[in-house]
């Protein structure tokens, strides 16, 4: 997946990354990592609540956008949305998978246009209103993203089941955000549908996209057999 090119500056000081293994995460940063006995049994635990299909996934928020506008999910009520958990200091695994939701959306065309992207970020403490601005349209001009206080942003990715922590590595002045990473599929109504791993395809993704979707009768066919995976 090609990142924009107006996020070649974006960096950190090492790679995040998040794995599905044997239905836990495990998360990869740096080998200079706290212990990760206590970071895992939240983790697990969310994990396994969304992969269960049996815990609520989702729910109602407001948050600020990049604008200072105060966005609640309902102002999006009669569109679908896929939504992401990240944050702009991410240096490869955000960017991939936020260019991947761009794609898709393109990719689905007719279908894409009524679909609305949301990026809410895990770090309000440096991804300012400026920030996001810039960041949010390198990917999608339709783009909205979402910031709000640390309690804001915990009770909302909370609900859909996203772990996030904090960790600054030995002798380092500058923190990451461990985080996991899915995309996440509403109906019009803002009810949760699905959600889609790290690292899925635009392709794979626009594929399930447009077939949840033409399902529940909310947009044109999925895209030509010819783009379907086996």
């Amino acid at each position: 997946m090609v990142v924009p090119a107006a996020l070649s500056s974006w960096r950190s000081l090492a790679l995040l990354a998040v794995l599905l293994i044997g239905g836990g995460a495990t998360f990869i940063y740096s080998r200079d990592k706290p212990a990760e006995s206590t970071r895992r049994p939240d983790a697990a635990r969310l994990m396994n609540d969304l992969m269960s299909g049996k815990a609520q996934v989702g729910g109602p928020f407001t948050l600020e956008d990049q604008f200072g506008k105060r966005r609640s999910l309902a102002d999006f009520r009669g569109k679908p949305v896929l939504l992401y958990f990240g944050y702009t200091f991410c240096p490869d695994v955000c960017p991939t998978d936020l260019a991947a939701m761009a794609q898709a959306i393109r990719t689905l065309d007719a279908a894409g246009r009524v679909l609305q992207p949301i990026f809410i970020t895990l770090d309000p403490e440096r991804d300012t209103r400026e920030i996001l601005r810039n960041y949010a349209v390198a990917f999608h001009p339709r783009f909205v993203a979402l910031r709000g206080s640390e309690g804001e942003v915990r009770r909302v990715a909370t609900a859909y089941k996203v772990y996030f922590e904090k960790v600054r590595p030995p002798g380092s002045s500058v923190y990451l955000i461990d985080h996991m990473a899915f995309v996440f599929l509403l109906d019009r109504d803002g009810r949760y549908i699905a959600f889609f791993p790290p690292g899925t395809t635009a392709e794979r993704m626009a594929v399930m996209v447009g077939e949840a979707l033409a399902q529940r009768g909310l947009a044109a066919p999925p895209p030509p057999r010819a783009l379907r995976l086996t």
